[in-house]
């Protein structure tokens, strides 16, 4: 699986660019503030069909302009693609496949597979629980097209099941229509709960795996968490289904008096423990650190996995955060499949086998 090409129309700080990649390593370098990530944004929208620094599409656009595009050339499981992304400020963002315009995002989600890693995602064991399920989230709708259809409904349930809440104050009349929110949630939760509990279970195998070769003397585990009613989350969808029923019931007006949704899916984590510790609470910086990329490296082997091939690798100048040994870890990892790496630092072209180097700047190949 590789990206052969990008073009980029009007996007973010650049107006027109073309950029032709390596199947194996590209090096993308310049100063801050030139357009690195912008370019690592767009490949990782051709396969999440969202926008990671934002969750604002028409944030994509260009000072000024109306309209944007990101067109793609890619190859997977042995097939070509060509994919356009149209970006408006009035509308919502137009999918073509080899031509032919999707009507939903799902149908096109995962056809290319990316991992992001970035600066941020190093903070990842620490950060809210909101974080974690974006990242289960973000793997999940590349490998189980169902399962973006599913988080869908589900937001879009969550959202006027919380509005309903909201507004229900002045509007009484509006919580005849709780119950049958709530029953819709719990069926699409189900289906959503399953999918993170086996996905999790594989992931965290992989990643304690990898966390054993940077650190063999400690042990990398963690757990899935879900509603408190959920007795077990690798039970059938029905059974999973009647115990959120049966639990949200029980809390109707607990949910009328706090005005939001207290319970679901939506309130799912990840922990992560070392040594049988909370990693968030007791782990090191450098442990943390160690957390998030065993996990980052597990989710790539997982795709791999899964399709037989891996996915494009996006590293957005994270090796400079990490320490040398770390650095080294990360590259001895990544010898097969694309890579697409950001850096500030010449030095880390000395230890790539470096297939293509973009200098950027102000938008532009120089």
């Amino acid at each position: 699986m590789n990206i052969r090409s990008l073009t980029l129309e009007q996007f973010r700080n650049y107006e027109q660019a073309h950029f032709d990649f390596d199947p194996a390593v590209n090096l993308i370098c310049g100063e801050n503030g030139q357009g690195k990530t912008n370019l690592l944004e767009a490949a990782a929208a051709c396969s999440t069909m969202r926008l990671f620094r934002t969750a604002q599409k028409k944030e994509g656009l260009r000072f000024g302009q109306d309209h944007a595009r990101i067109l793609a050339d890619f190859q997977a499981q042995g097939r070509d693609f060509a994919l356009e992304l149209r970006l408006s400020r009035l509308k919502s963002m137009e999918i073509y496949k080899n031509g032919v315009r999707q009507k939903r995002q799902s149908d096109v989600q995962g056809l290319l597979k990316t991992v992001l890693f970035c600066p941020e995602d190093l903070m990842l064991v620490r950060q809210g629980a909101g974080a974690r399920r974006r990242f289960l989230d973000t793997a999940l709708c590349q490998l189980r097209p169902y399962y973006a259809r599913y988080l869908e409904e589900y937001n879009r349930l969550h959202d006027h099941k919380t509005r309903i809440l909201r507004d229900s104050e002045e509007k009484p009349s509006l919580l005849s229509m709780w119950e049958d929110f709530s029953l819709r949630m719990a069926h699409i939760g189900a289906q959503i709960i399953r999918y993170r509990a086996y996905y999790c279970k594989k992931l965290l195998q992989a990643a304690a795996a990898v966390y054993a070769d940077i650190a063999p003397q400690e042990v990398l585990s963690g757990e899935y968490q879900t509603v408190s009613s959920v007795t077990d989350p690798f039970a059938s969808a029905a059974q999973i289904e009647q115990e959120l029923v049966d639990h949200v019931l029980s809390h109707k007006q607990a949910e009328i008096a706090a005005r939001s949704c207290l319970s679901g899916p939506h309130k799912d984590d990840l922990v992560l423990l070392l040594d049988g510790r909370s990693a968030a609470s007791y782990g090191s910086q450098g442990q943390v650190r160690t957390c998030t990329l065993s996990l980052k490296l597990a989710e790539r082997e997982l795709f791999f996995h899964e399709d037989g091939e891996y996915p494009v690798l996006l590293l957005d100048d994270v090796l400079s955060e990490l320490d040398r040994r770390r650095q080294d870890f990360v590259l001895n990892r990544i010898s097969a499949g694309q890579v697409m790496i950001t850096c500030c630092e010449d030095g880390i072209s000395d230890k790539l086998r470096t297939g293509a180097v973009f200098q950027i700047k102000n938008g532009k190949i120089i």
